[in-house]
């Protein structure tokens, strides 16, 4: 494939560099609009539809609205309105008063372009983004710039979180374009849709952050390209769909030598590791660079990985990547040392370092990574649980300063003069000397909590009686930090409801509620697993995300799948039938819109969704484990909780479908690390009103030991029997809770000794 990128590239570059000299163009006077809904400068005017549309949706903001642009009235009210404020998209919605006149992604889009002989902008990003935001200030609110790309483009945006069909085909476009990828995600594209030239982020003119020539600069070149050099333009669009269909037609499946593939995976990350600060070597750091769930099963058997895992997160735990004040995550550390992040906070990060941080505790029985589950839930709890069930998508890095400037990671620093001001003699050397606050500062000369020293040595200095005493004295410390913060101007808070993600924090919740005696985050998985099953399941077909009242876009593979994944989690933990009827329906529907017949694989999109450039297949797990992985390890638990051979038969083909690119998918890999132990069906029947909690707590006790849990009541063996054929003839002895643990249909003498239980998961 390299070779081919490079081509692509080349011809990319002789586009932009064939053109210089139109840098040397006149911008186009610029005059003011009149009216709320007047078009960005140079932009076509809108019909009175579009008109009376937008009339519509400005009706309908809440109270307070604040439009989100420099370009006011002296009223206060936006001079430009554009196609985004009819979204229910935040991002999009932060676009909807730019200069520029923004589109949808849409058939409407494209119409325009063909019509107007001009190439398409597409401009992809996501709300809690920093780069876009920064592209968002220099460019997208320039007069300048605005004036040109409305003149010579159709401007359209994406959010990548909506359309991560779209985001990936275009992104997979970039990468030849240029080598690597990111947001925001800047292309031309003919009326095809097909790419001629893509970057990521840059700077509105020449010289800027470094960069030789800045967007104003790329833009004139490119239409200049657009209108003398058709041929040319067409070649690139050509060779880089030809490029991308040859990628996804590779694809082979192949015999699959799991064990092979999990060595290999433990190999790269143990040799990849950095031994001092964990993670992967290097900067930046992201806690997805390593396996870090499979290591932790694999711990057992691979001394290295086990050690790198527990050396990594406990690096985490203390570090500026993990909010020490209100609990969470930032998305990834910019620095070796996991000190100073970039500080937007994902639902899917804190999700699924809450399950890590299980995980380890599980095995460990470390009361540190017990403490982090609860305060990464704790937070989402807090700042993300929506009305109604179900969890927000994303925090923002950026928030207000003092002067009214966005600034990244504003609300969560502090100088020594605020904490001086703030708390008792006491507790400001405890905030100094346990969070490492000085005058430097790690931010723009203001500091970030972290826990650099150990906590013995700090206690020791503060004369505290060890480190349970020091995490006392911080959690009132920290109780005191979080009101204060909480009182200075908040992030944005994208409140659209993903279903990915929201499986994956229902997955979360429901794991950890059980495991750590907490009903409460069982009861808050219910809510949103009801509210998904309720408001985002359409004429019978999961949507992508909701928000305002609103399901939209078609679901991809891995809203299927992690949604299954929390049910099914969400099943062992209460029982309830309702949990396990949604899981199969959404196996189901994967398995009739996603299946691919020529490899046995999965495409990400369903059947019926909107045709892009190419199909896509799942390519690997990222930051978030791919649907492949996630429906891979469902089916196999799917197989122990009915003991249906279809489901082990598909996860067979399924796991042959990746060949070698298994290793890849490190999921997938900690699915087939369950699977190679033997998985248990453990069957707890219990007397009618009676409690199992003890038989519960055995089976936490058992730690890592690969199993399904069934919750039953011996009233209802029957009728879950019918679904769950592990469960049939099973009764409680003596009227008392009792365990069944069994491996393939074959079944242990069955107890109601939790003692005895645990040693038989242990076995």
């Amino acid at each position: 494939m390299a070779p081919r990128s490079s081509h692509i590239r080349l011809l990319a570059f002789a586009l932009l560099c064939a053109c210089g000299s139109a840098a040397e163009r006149p911008a186009t006077p610029v005059e003011e609009p009149p009216a709320v809904f007047a078009a960005g400068p140079e932009a076509p005017p809108y019909d009175d539809a579009l008109r009376a549309a937008l009339e519509a949706a400005w009706r309908a903001l809440p109270p307070g609205y604040a439009p989100r642009t420099r370009h006011l009235t002296d009223a206060g009210a936006p001079r430009f309105t554009n196609r985004l404020l009819l979204s229910t998209s935040p991002y999009l919605r932060q676009h909807a008063h730019n200069p520029v006149d923004w589109h949808p992604w849409g058939d409407a889009a494209f119409e325009i372009a063909r019509r107007l002989g001009r190439p398409v902008l597409l401009s992809v990003g996501y709300s809690t983004c920093h780069w876009c935001h920064v592209m968002e200030e220099e460019s997208f609110e320039d007069l300048e710039i605005a004036a040109f790309i409305n003149a010579h483009t159709v401007p359209i945006k994406v959010d990548r979180e909506e359309r991560p069909d779209v985001d990936a085909v275009y992104m997979a476009a970039v990468r030849r374009f240029q080598g690597d990828s990111g947001w925001p995600m800047t292309l031309w594209l003919d009326h095809d849709r097909r790419p001629w030239y893509g970057a990521t982020y840059l700077p509105p003119r020449d010289g800027d952050r470094g960069h030789s020539a800045g967007l104003l600069t790329v833009l004139r070149r490119l239409d200049e390209a657009w209108r003398t050099q058709p041929d040319k333009v067409d070649e690139v669009g050509a060779t880089v769909v030809a490029d991308l269909q040859r990628e996804m037609d590779s694809a082979r499946g192949g015999d699959v030598d799991a064990e092979a593939a999990i060595q290999a995976a433990l190999t790269a990350a143990t040799a990849a590791g950095d031994e001092t600060w964990g993670g992967r070597r290097g900067a930046p750091k992201f806690p997805s660079h390593l396996p870090l769930r499979l290591m932790l099963r694999e711990a057992h058997r691979d001394g290295d990985a086990g050690r790198l895992a527990r050396l990594t997160l406990d690096r985490i735990e203390r570090g500026g990547l993990h909010d020490q004040v209100g609990g969470g995550f930032h998305r990834y550390s910019t620095d070796r040392q996991w000190r100073v992040p970039h500080f937007e906070k994902m639902l899917y990060d804190n999700a699924l370092l809450a399950e890590t941080y299980l995980d380890a505790w599980l095995l460990w029985g470390d009361e540190a990574h017990a403490r982090v589950v609860r305060d990464t839930l704790g937070f989402l709890l807090r700042d993300m649980a929506q009305p109604g069930g179900g969890f927000a998508s994303a925090m923002d890095a950026d928030s207000l300063g003092p002067d009214g400037e966005r600034q990244e990671g504003r609300w969560l620093t502090w100088t020594p003069a605020e904490l001086s001001a703030l708390l008792s003699p006491e507790a400001l050397r405890l905030a100094t000397v346990a969070y490492g606050i000085d005058e430097a500062g790690d931010v723009d000369g203001r500091a970030l909590p972290w826990r650099a020293r150990p906590d013995a040595e700090v206690a020791a200095e503060l004369g505290l009686g060890g480190a349970s005493e020091l995490h006392e004295a911080l959690q009132e410390l920290n109780r005191t930090l979080l009101a204060a913060r909480q009182a200075r101007p908040q992030p944005l808070v994208d409140d659209k409801r993903v279903a990915a993600w929201n499986g994956m924090a229902i997955a979360a919740l429901a794991r950890a509620g059980l495991a750590l005696d907490e009903p409460a985050w069982i009861a808050a998985a219910e809510d949103a697993a009801a509210f998904v099953l309720d408001e985002m399941v359409v004429d019978g077909r999961l949507r992508r995300s909701w928000r305002a009242g609103e399901a939209r876009h078609a679901a991809m593979l891995e809203d299927q799948s992690h949604l299954a994944r929390g049910l099914l989690e969400l099943y062992s933990a209460t029982g309830d039938v309702r949990w396990l009827d949604g899981a199969l329906a959404r196996c189901a529907e994967i398995e009739a819109h996603h299946h691919d017949p020529a490899t046995g694989g999965l495409f990400r999109a369903p059947d019926d969704a909107e045709a892009l450039l190419v199909r896509e297949r799942d390519a690997r797990d990222g930051a978030e484990p791919s649907g492949t992985s996630v429906h891979l390890g469902n089916l196999l638990r799917l197989a122990s909780l009915t003991g249906e051979a279809r489901w082990r038969q598909r996860a067979d083909a399924l796991a042959r479908s990746l060949g070698d690119t298994l290793a890849a998918f490190d999921h997938a890999l900690l699915a087939l690390a369950w699977q190679r132990e033997g998985p248990r069906e453990v069957v707890l029947v219990r007397p009618d009103g009676s409690s199992d909690a003890a038989l519960v707590r055995a089976v936490v006790d058992a730690g890592l030991a690969a199993h399904v849990l069934v919750r039953v009541e011996e009233a209802e063996v029957d009728a879950v029997a019918r679904r769950l054929a592990p469960v049939a003839n099973k009764g409680a002895l003596n009227e008392q809770p009792t365990a069944y643990v069994c491996t393939g249909g074959l079944c242990r003498a069955p107890t109601t000794d939790p003692a005895e239980l645990t040693r038989q998961l242990r076995r």
